[in-house]
């Protein structure tokens, strides 16, 4: 009898594949709305990483801060291990190390082109960064183009006066409380609530953000002056990423690397669409701003380019000088 099952054993191994790979399963944590661009490229990369692996990697994407994190606290939960990927806006990272500031420097880059070539001079030190806390930078996430949203039209420095507005990082609040207002910097899940409360009366973000939170329920202009292009930057914690096989980690790195190249391209067709949308709702936009106000506007941001600047040393000022060389 017992050399009838050790002979049933040997033939039941005898069929089995003899290297599987187990099935991972992480989570990924975006703080954002689930038809926003960034979540559409998390799920390109998801789809993409599923593909190369065979489905032997499965990725589950939570979207609208539903893991309960924010941006602001996807560094270190990601370096925990808490969550194992995440979309994060940079600026909400410069707390960790000033660089991250830098896609968000006001009036820096004039378009996507600007944008790209930024973050591709940049992405050394953010790798090093990410490296240097048990992560690994994936891929960018480019917004399209800052600019105010209010409750009134915003084409002067009179119509920013005293304005409580959202700011998303420290650049923004330290430029626009230069510029005359009254800045509040605000995670992304705080904003609609303190539209709801009159908290805030107004938002430096993006037209994509307030079509995706249904900003013309609450302000009805948008003021395009092209503050800046910032990045989100998706995450992976290190460890995680070594426990995959070889073949498995390079499934990652290009499904990465392939999301990367589709987000620049896909940020470039963005705007016209947003303002589609924009227009659709009656909000009334406002592209052609007047020179002094811009002057004005870029005056104020002198002061907080140059503490960028003080801040990052010789990394930043090896960056703008390389950039500027390009422009």
């Amino acid at each position: 009898m017992q050399k009838t099952l050790s002979a049933l054993a040997l033939s039941l191994a005898l069929l089995l594949p003899q290297h599987t790979t187990a099935a991972t399963r992480m989570d990924f944590s975006n703080e954002y709305n689930h038809s926003s661009i960034h979540a559409e490229g998390d799920g390109y990369f998801i789809d993409k990483v599923k593909e190369l692996t065979s489905n032997e990697v499965t990725i589950a994407l939570h979207t609208g801060g539903a893991l309960g994190y924010k941006s602001a606290d996807h560094f270190y939960a990601v370096a925990d291990n808490a969550i194992q990927l995440a979309d994060t806006l940079a600026g909400t990272l410069a707390g960790v190390d000033p660089i991250f500031a830098l896609s968000s420097l006001p009036f820096l880059v004039r378009n996507e082109d600007d944008a790209e070539r930024l973050y591709r001079l940049a992405r050394p030190h953010y790798d090093k960064v990410f490296a240097d806390n048990d992560q690994i930078l994936l891929y960018a996430s480019p917004w399209p183009a800052s600019g105010i949203w209010a409750k009134q039209e915003v084409a002067s420095t009179a119509g920013l006066n005293n304005l409580k507005i959202r700011t998303y990082d420290k650049n923004g609040t330290l430029t626009l409380k230069n510029a005359g207002a009254s800045p509040v910097n605000l995670s992304w899940a705080d904003v609609v609530p303190q539209l709801s409360t009159g908290g805030i009366s107004a938002v430096l973000t993006s037209a994509e953000a307030g079509a995706n939170a249904s900003f013309w329920e609450h302000l009805e202009h948008y003021s395009a002056i092209q503050y800046a292009i910032p990045l989100n930057m998706v995450h992976m914690n290190r460890s995680e990423f070594e426990r995959l096989s070889p073949e498995q980690q390079t499934a990652v790195l290009e499904a990465a690397r392939q999301t990367d190249e589709r987000n620049w391209q896909q940020v470039r067709a963005r705007v016209a669409e947003n303002y589609r949308t924009l227009q659709q709702h009656g909000v009334a936009i406002k592209e052609q701003l007047p020179t002094e106000f811009m002057q004005e506007l870029q005056a104020a941001a002198h002061t907080t380019t140059e503490r960028w600047l003080e801040e990052t040393g010789e990394r930043g000022r090896q960056i703008l000088e390389q950039f500027r060389q390009g422009s």
